[in-house]
């Protein structure tokens, strides 16, 4: 029986173990630097700032989202961030990341949020497919920009 739940204290290996899973897919396993300690300060704080929901079979993760909380300036409005959404190879197609993905957009709703976000590698197919199959739109005008080690050290100066 599929159910999804919130992760709590105690998960954080768990959560790593996933994030080095979905890292592997994506080719990206050497810049894994997160440990379960800093997940369990991070995740299960008095105050998160992000959240991760796990998808179960018969009481086993299978897969988990971890997001958090964005603001749309244009809408004036929260919506949600989908950070990372991964399912173990084992259990795809169950439809355990489609569920999690309701289970996101039910948060949306319920809570009044305009709108549930996440980005998707270019090369990343069965994904695009996916995502495009559950009314995503993929917005190819839009680039990432990021700033992080000396460069983050260089702005904030």
């Amino acid at each position: 029986m599929r159910r999804i739940r919130r992760a709590i204290a105690g998960d954080a290996q768990q959560v790593l173990t996933f994030i080095r899973g979905l890292a592997e897919y994506e080719r990206l396993l050497d810049q894994v630097a997160a440990t379960a300690e800093g997940l369990d300060r991070d995740l299960f704080c008095a105050n998160p700032r992000a959240f991760c929901d796990f998808v179960e079979v018969d009481g086993v993760p299978v897969g988990f989202a971890v997001w958090y909380y964005s603001f749309s300036t244009f809408q004036g409005r929260h919506g949600i961030y989908l950070q990372d959404l991964y399912v173990e190879p084992s259990a795809r197609g169950g439809g355990h990341g489609k569920a999690l993905l309701q289970h996101l957009a039910g948060i949306c709703q319920r809570e009044g949020l305009g709108r549930l976000d996440w980005q998707v590698l270019d090369w990343n197919a069965p994904s695009i497919a996916f995502y495009e199959a559950m009314g995503a739109r993929i917005m190819h005008e839009w680039k990432n920009c990021r700033v992080d080690g000396p460069a983050l050290e260089a702005l904030a100066r």
